[in-house]
């Protein structure tokens, strides 16, 4: 049986049907946003760096680094940028990067949860990276998901975007934690304000 005949005999023997319940939520909210965003930030194992509107990103970005090679971001401010998401090949042509660049435009402080809409041609750049930077501006963090989902736009482009919490880490083998084991094995969210 096929997914359209099953949704037919769903359909065929839905006898009453009922409107959706309200579902007005009102989510947690934070004495102070701010300090709940960097706390859940860092518990979930990234790191926060502060940054000034005026402050060179790329002195700080190679600080937090001193030891990569090969950074990759469309952003048009990154200019220690080897590699660009928007002009390789492939997907692939950004293995080996060791810090990918990217502008993050919700923060969640419930959860450190960071939204990063795809604004490039090859989102891969958000899961290859050895590191990666977030940039979020620091007026964009709100209290919970709730808000963060009222806020959401894509890129008329791409049509997609991510939550992205901190580097990626899994325990499903004998339940030892690995860091980066699909995506950054660190992140580091420089935010402006």
């Amino acid at each position: 049986m096929n997914k359209e005949d099953l949704f037919k005999k769903l359909r065929a023997n839905t006898h009453e049907q009922y409107d959706m319940p309200d579902m007005h939520i009102d989510g947690i909210q934070y004495a102070d946003t701010y300090a709940q965003f960097v706390k859940m930030t860092e518990h979930v194992g990234g790191k926060v760096v502060e940054a000034g509107p005026d402050d060179d990103l790329n002195a700080i970005i190679k600080a937090q680094y001193p030891k990569a090679k090969t950074f990759a971001s469309n952003l048009s401010s990154i200019t220690i940028a080897q590699k660009n998401p928007d002009t390789v090949t492939e997907a692939i042509d950004l293995d080996g990067t060791d810090v990918g660049i990217v502008e993050g435009k919700i923060g969640v402080a419930e959860n450190g949860c960071i939204w990063v809409p795809q604004t490039m041609k090859e989102k891969a750049i958000c899961f290859i990276s050895e590191y990666l930077v977030i940039i979020l501006d620091k007026k964009n963090i709100v209290n919970n998901m709730h808000e963060a989902y009222s806020r959401i736009s894509f890129d008329p482009k791409y049509q997609f975007g991510t939550f992205i919490s901190g580097p990626s880490k899994t325990a499903d083998i004998e339940q030892a934690l690995v860091m980066g084991a699909q995506a950054a094995r660190g992140v580091t969210v420089i935010i402006i304000g």
